[in-house]
């Protein structure tokens, strides 16, 4: 007989490869997105000089001014404007409490915006930017008080939300009125407090599943569903138990020889005489008319006329046995079979 399906450890160890590299990668992948932006160098880090960096347009703040502070962690907003590059990192609450405190805001592409522009140089089209003029926009359009450059940049109240960030970056500063808008929109009080979160600031505003990517939870789940596929499709089904032929066909006498071989082996005389004594009962009792498990001793007594208590400890004797004694005890039984038969 011989089972049809493949057992859970070879299964394992066929998998457990491909499974802990995934591991890996997705560990190695949350690590990167969690610790990515942090220290110089970053995007719109007011630190970097590289192109998507906007030291550019903290220099040009300084020459005017404006005392631009650096944090991951805002706290005082006391008479500053706020400046947040990534606002739909923090936790809504924090943010408008952070707004309500500070004399003005600028929220960076919140996902807030009720549909997109490709980004393009743009006229203002409001006197809030006019003296800006012309200035790369695009990216989210939204809804608001006062509206420039096709919606992609609107205030309500003391907060102004932008669509693109384009116009901060070291890259785009120079082209068209960018650097005015920049300056216009960054330097509207004497201190900028210019937060950009943190891994350590996200992770006390959100759980970690809140910090993984819509496309990337999505592409887990796609792979999910995959993994489950192929293992259905490689695992074949638990069926029934099937009879398959031998490859030779073995005799009677070769496997009695066979395990005789391997008590002598292990020396396991005891055992074997115990297996003889069991044996020599069971093949009487249906002679004797016992039922099964019962003593025959008496019987046999009566039958054979020989003591019960030398039929008892011929069938019963726990003491152990040598090689020697095994055969004596084997002929001794075989004797007692046959004047039971005979009687």
């Amino acid at each position: 007989m011989t089972a049809v399906s493949p057992d859970s450890g070879r299964i394992w160890t066929a998998a457990r490869g491909p499974v802990l590299i995934g591991v890996v990668i997705l560990f190695a992948a949350i690590v990167i997105t969690l610790l990515r932006g942090g220290g110089e160098g970053g995007a719109l880090d007011p630190r970097s000089f590289r192109p998507e960096g906007s030291h550019a347009v903290a220099d040009l703040l300084e020459q005017n001014g404006v005392r631009v502070e650096l944090t991951d962690n805002a706290s005082s907003m006391d008479g500053a404007t706020l400046f947040v590059t990534q606002p739909d990192l923090i936790d809504p609450d924090r943010l408008a409490d952070l707004s309500s405190r500070a004399a003005a805001t600028v929220l960076l592409a919140p996902a807030t915006g009720v549909s997109r522009l490709e980004p393009e140089t743009r006229d203002p089209g409001c006197s809030l930017a006019a003296k800006a003029g012309r200035a790369t926009t695009g990216g989210f359009v939204y809804e608001g008080e006062e509206r420039c450059y096709d919606s992609t940049l609107v205030r309500t109240g003391t907060v102004t939300m932008i669509g693109y960030g384009g116009i901060f970056t070291n890259r785009d500063i120079d082209e068209e009125g960018n650097a005015a808008l920049a300056l216009s929109l960054l330097g509207q009080h004497e201190r900028l407090v210019w937060y950009v979160p943190s891994a350590a600031d996200r992770s006390q505003q959100k759980s970690l599943t809140d910090l993984i990517p819509d496309g990337w939870k999505f592409g887990a789940f796609q792979l999910g569903i995959a993994a489950v596929l192929i293992a259905l499709w490689r695992a074949r089904r638990l069926g029934r138990v099937v009879p398959e032929p031998l490859p030779v066909v073995v005799r009677a006498a070769e496997t009695v020889e066979g395990r005789a071989r391997l008590y002598r082996r292990s020396h396991a005389a005891p055992h074997a005489a115990s297996v003889l004594r069991q044996a020599t009962r069971d093949r009487l009792a249906p002679l004797l008319g016992v039922p099964q498990g019962d003593d025959p001793s008496e019987e046999i007594a009566r039958r054979t006329s020989r003591p019960v208590a030398s039929v008892r400890a011929l069938l019963d004797d726990r003491e152990p046995v040598d090689d020697r004694g095994l055969v004596a005890l084997a002929h001794e039984l075989d004797v007692l079979e046959n004047e039971v038969r005979k009687a």
